[in-house]
């Protein structure tokens, strides 16, 4: 069971897409939104914003999470991820899955399509085997 409800489930979904309209992707042409819950209720929003320098593009996920930490939240408990694409649902690059996995293993991703459909795997579930801040913490060979 989740550690939100149904009604937030499906408010992050519409808010995702929502937000993908303030995208700035003049090269791409491929808007994407997010909204991020904190474990205090939060929601935080991101969009992708391109640059012609295309190193200095920032993701929607990546957005939405710095605005959270910015203001304070280090605890996530689901994101949800909106763009055009009509046939599958719309997944995390691998640079967002990373950052994901900075803030804990078992956040949700609502990875989703126009229509509203989506699908949920945790960002442990989409990055296994991942490298995170407890692993910086082992013991290390001499």
């Amino acid at each position: 069971m989740p550690g939100y409800s149904e009604e937030q489930l499906q408010q992050l979904v519409k808010t995702s897409h929502e937000v993908k309209k303030m995208a700035h992707c003049p090269y791409s042409k491929f808007p994407v939104g997010a909204a991020l819950l904190t474990d205090d209720g939060s929601v935080f929003t991101g969009c992708n914003v391109e640059n012609a320098s295309s190193g200095l593009t920032i993701c929607a996920e990546r957005t939405a999470i710095v605005k959270a930490v910015s203001e304070g939240h280090r605890r996530f408990k689901a994101i949800a991820v909106a763009s055009d694409v009509k046939e599958i649902v719309i997944a995390p690059c691998g640079a967002c899955r990373q950052v994901l996995v900075e803030f804990g293993v078992d956040c949700d991703v609502i990875m989703t399509k126009p229509d509203m459909t989506y699908k949920i795997m945790t960002t442990k579930e989409l990055l296994p085997c991942c490298f995170g801040p407890t692993d910086l913490q082992r013991e290390r060979a001499a």
